[in-house]
């Protein structure tokens, strides 16, 4: 049996500009962060007992005996990929799916070092999340950027680069005390909307001429962000002050990106003490992301009563595999499945 952990992230800065389109041209980066709620994935070859050969539990229940039958897109390719065949695998996350936080790439990586190490084998965090994007990306032909797979197999707060088909993945160097201190500042709030994240980015990119000055704006924030991060001199707060410059900016990428009920709940969080936020993700729902000062927290918390607030912290650990236990495996004998 094989049991992984991998870590759910938040996009801080230069979402969008991790799609190959738009980076391959101009470059992209993003600054972004792994925090402590997790999908986890457990793998075990099916005893041969069944009158199937797999049996998968995600959102809903599947019992098959051929892969071509498997429903659910993302099991069965990762499954082709590394001639995976008779398992239970069973898939559980601390948050809902669809809600801006990566959860189907996180997924990815996941089930992936899980059946990396149900044969026995050990695999990079960088091969991790190259196969993870060739997947959802290139596979499976999801539309979307690169950043969500990068960060769930890194973990930690860092700063990535995309620039000709490639990535590179740097952390961003904090004082403990000030990395606690932005950690304190953030609170997330769920808005209870899920919606699919490649339908979002699809209808963002349908147009990619008409977002470019938006995407350079956005992209240049990050250096921004980087420098204030890392300079101790600097108040976080222009942190927080510059996720509202982002926000704006990423509401003028597309018409779905935001909506009516989603700008009312920014504007009351603003009016609340909040100096900024974002709806993390491609946009359209999910969660709301705020930075505001402790002191002012209360009234935010208030202000927001009527939406789920969802404590974190910050982690550095990425993908790992929580429980290593493998089993030797024999293809079934054709018997035992009539």
């Amino acid at each position: 049996m094989i049991i992984t952990k991998t870590p759910f992230r938040m996009s801080f800065f230069g979402g969008g500009t991790d799609m190959p389109a738009f980076f391959n041209e101009y470059g992209g980066a993003v600054i972004s962060t792994t925090f402590d709620k997790f999908c986890y994935v457990n793998v075990r070859h099916m005893p041969p007992f069944h009158p199937y050969i797999s049996e998968l539990v995600h959102n809903r229940f599947e019992r098959v005996n051929n892969i071509d039958d498997i429903e659910h897109p993302l099991i069965r390719e990762c499954m082709r990929l590394h001639d995976i065949h008779e398992i239970r695998l069973t898939y559980e996350g601390d948050l809902p799916a669809r809600t801006g936080l990566g959860t189907s790439s996180t997924f990815a990586v996941g089930m992936l070092n899980a059946f990396c190490a149900l044969k026995g084998k050990m695999m990079s965090r960088r091969k991790l999340a190259e196969e993870s994007i060739m997947v959802e990306r290139e596979i499976l032909k999801e539309h979307g950027g690169w950043q969500d797979q990068i960060a769930a197999a890194y973990g930690g707060l860092n700063r990535i680069d995309f620039h000709d088909n490639d990535f590179s993945v740097h952390p961003i160097i904090i004082h403990p005390g000030r990395k606690r201190e932005l950690d304190e500042n953030l609170m997330l709030f769920y808005t209870g909307v899920q919606r699919f994240s490649s339908e979002i980015q699809a209808d963002t990119f349908a147009k990619p001429v008409d977002k470019t000055k938006q995407l350079l704006d956005m992209l240049a924030l990050v250096d921004e962000a980087e420098k204030i991060l890392t300079d101790k001199n600097t108040s976080l707060n222009k942190f927080g002050k510059l996720l509202d410059t982002t926000w704006k900016l990423k509401r003028g990428t597309g018409s779905r990106v935001s909506n009516g009920s989603i700008d009312e709940l920014y504007d009351i969080a603003l009016k609340s003490g909040a100096l900024g936020g974002k709806l993390l993700g491609a946009g359209g729902g999910g969660f709301l992301l705020f930075y505001c000062e402790k002191e002012k927290q209360p009234a935010l918390i208030k202000a927001l009563e009527k939406l789920m607030i969802v404590p974190f912290n910050f982690e550095n650990n990425g993908a790992q595999v929580l429980y290593y236990s493998p089993q030797s495996y024999s293809p079934r004998k054709e018997v035992y499945l009539k």
